[in-house]
């Protein structure tokens, strides 16, 4: 009898747990719960201001690929758990399985007084098209763009895409003739913002700042926005636009489970990526806390890793067998700029920041199209 396999999202971890587990189990009754039946590919939000990418090229539908791979899908959200893990509750009634895989992402932290007035890019399509049609009416002013982190979670942030943003506006405003109007900010309550990335990749990035002449706000606790305002405990300044990244945190359902939960609220898991405690449950991305160095980051490479371990060693569980398979700690990215981009990579005994390199521009984009056309 075929064992049913419970995927919750329909991200990145959850699209790569789905095509290992169907390539390692092809009688697999495998389902995927999500909202909407489509990828949303996060890392190109950052080409949308400029008009590079439009809001339908990071659509993708994956009717397509869910017939190619039977797998059933199911549109609803998550709302709980019950017998361990065994039954997911959703908002379109329970689903039962023999294992389970939860990859449905983190939740941004939105405590921050005044939070509504900023724009939450990684909160998906719609808020940067907002950028982009506010960034076009404005004829003079500053734009601030910043992040933070969750403090009781240190991994749980996502800095990289506003260094991307920060870079890629710098390089449009100047294409369009606005950029002597326009002045760019950059603030974040830690000293030295982006040493997850590594000494060299910080150091290039201060440099970049400076060399694009981004004026620079650090170190100081962030106090909450105002409408044309960002307020710290080293003051406030100006902002006409202000572009923030939250820290994460877990979704708000896993309050409705027993779960084990980590300090930042994230699902704790082990090395295997095995939710602590449970059997044939695993979790995989934004949505788990993971054993591992203090630099490893939330983003689709990392995301990608745990779901591929999460999916071996749960079709080795369901077979009887223990789960053994780990995943590699590494970031990987290029920090782009619409012109060039820095190729920054870190593992746990090495660590690369190349300089901004016009190739490396191209190389961001054959990724994208080579990443899609599996699910295309």
């Amino acid at each position: 009898m075929s064992k049913k396999i419970s995927i919750i999202g329909s991200g990145f971890a959850a699209l790569t747990a789905a095509r290992r587990l169907r390539k390692l189990d092809a009688g697999a009754d495998i389902t995927l719960i999500a909202p909407r039946a489509e990828l949303i590919y996060l890392p190109s939000l950052i080409w949308l201001p400029s008009g590079k990418r439009k809001p339908a090229d990071l659509v993708v539908p994956l009717d397509k690929f869910l017939r190619q791979h039977n797998i059933h899908f199911r549109a609803g959200e998550a709302t709980g758990m019950e017998d361990g893990g065994r039954t997911v509750l959703t908002s379109v009634g329970p689903i039962a399985n023999d294992g389970l895989v939860i990859a449905c992402g983190g939740r941004f932290i939105k405590k921050l007084p005044g939070i509504e007035h900023a724009i939450l890019p990684c909160e998906g399509i719609a808020p940067v098209e907002r950028l982009r049609e506010r960034l076009a009416a404005l004829q003079s002013g500053t734009v601030a763009l910043g992040f933070a982190g969750n403090p009781n979670e240190p991994a749980a942030m996502r800095g990289g895409p506003i260094f991307e943003f920060l870079f890629g506006l710098d390089t449009q405003l100047k294409r369009e003739g606005r950029r002597d109007a326009i002045k760019l900010a950059f603030f974040n309550p830690m000293p030295n913002p982006g040493h997850r990335l590594g000494e060299q990749a910080l150091k290039r990035l201060m440099a970049e700042m400076q060399r694009r002449d981004i004026a620079v706000h650090l170190g100081h606790k962030l106090l909450g926005f105002e409408p044309g305002k960002v307020k710290t405990e080293g003051g406030e300044f100006a902002a006409d636009i202000i572009v923030f990244m939250p820290g994460m945190t877990g979704n708000a359902w896993f309050d409705n489970t027993d779960l084990p939960r980590s300090p930042g609220g994230l699902i704790k898991a082990d090395a295997h990526c095995r939710v602590d405690g449970r059997e044939k449950v695993y979790v995989a991305g934004d949505a788990g806390s993971f054993p591992g160095p203090d630099w490893m980051p939330k983003q689709a490479h990392m995301a990608d890793l745990q779901a591929a371990a999460a999916a071996e060693n749960l079709v080795a569980e369901l077979a009887g067998n223990a789960p053994t398979k780990t995943f590699k700690a590494e970031l990987m990215c290029i920090v782009d700029s619409l012109d060039a981009g820095m190729l920054v990579r870190r593992t746990e005994s090495s660590s690369l920041a190349l300089p901004p390199l016009g190739l490396m521009h191209g190389v961001k984009q054959r990724f994208e199209s080579w990443y899609l056309r599996r699910y295309r």
